[in-house]
């Protein structure tokens, strides 16, 4: 099933990802002396914040939209109404998730003072 895949894919590839961008993004900003409770690297790391509180519920939702259409695939029947409030809802966390990291990418170009 798609939602499966989709599910383990966001285990297996994004949950690193952000771990690993976490630590070397901080990592490489002591290195270079940029201090990071101020100025471009506070922010972001706020924004980066902002799209990881976005992505822990989308997870959440994932799950439960994997469960919904396996239960829908076994019973023959169309997807719950419930499936598609979750589907909205993770389309609207990715809102501010993707506006978040835009603009962290583009703090880190301009590194604004």
């Amino acid at each position: 099933m798609v939602s499966e895949r989709v599910v383990l894919a966001d285990w297996l590839f994004t949950s690193p990802a952000v771990v690993v961008q976490a630590a070397t993004g901080v990592a490489l900003a002591a290195i270079a002396g940029f201090p990071i409770t101020h100025g471009w690297v506070a922010y972001g790391i706020a924004l980066y914040a902002i799209a990881g509180a976005c992505w822990i519920p989308v997870v959440v939702l994932q799950i439960r939209m994997q469960d919904l259409a396996r239960r829908a695939e076994l019973a023959g029947t169309a997807l719950a109404e419930r499936y598609w409030r979750y589907a909205r809802a993770w389309f609207w966390l990715g809102v501010p998730a993707f506006i978040a990291v835009v603009l962290a990418i583009g703090d880190m170009i301009v590194k604004p003072s």
